[in-house]
């Protein structure tokens, strides 16, 4: 659950409402988005991928079942018991929000972080969510820029 948060950049709402069915592999397809569309898929890293699949086989989730039965208070509550067990006071939509910052440091494009990752319709929203550039890091992409 804090993976596809972390990593697939999943709002609590919609990792809520996956489905067995809704898991294809490294793509999870979402129907009923925040977008107002259809579907939306997500894409999550091959680990996590097997993780997830492992977790419906050992937990025999049917098809149609949600893989993570639990209200939004539930799902609050593990994952501030996650980030106490590490000393850092997290909630669920700083996992999002992790998802797009790792990215975006790590040199994806905003343009992915932003209608991949994030799924957002405008740009501007995604940069809202990567706030400010600290001057040390500006410097050092400056320098790898032209290496």
């Amino acid at each position: 659950m804090l993976e596809l948060m972390a990593r697939g950049g999943m709002r609590i709402g919609e990792v809520l409402k996956l489905r067995a069915n809704n898991v294809n592999d490294r793509k999870l397809f979402l129907s009923d988005p925040k977008s107002g569309r259809q579907y939306e898929v997500v894409f999550i890293p091959k680990k996590v991928a097997d993780r997830l699949r492992e977790y419906i086989a050992s937990e025999k989730i049917k098809e149609d079942n949600r893989v993570f039965p639990l209200g939004y208070t539930r799902t609050r509550e593990i994952v501030k018991n996650a980030g106490n067990k590490i000393g850092v006071f997290v909630k669920p939509h700083d996992l999002r929000r992790h998802a797009a910052t790792y990215a975006s440091r790590s040199g994806v494009p905003i343009e992915i972080v932003s209608k991949t990752i994030l799924r957002h319709s405008n740009l501007s929203t995604t940069q809202r969510y990567l706030g400010k550039v600290s001057d040390n890091e500006a410097i050092y992409w400056i320098e790898n820029i032209y290496r």
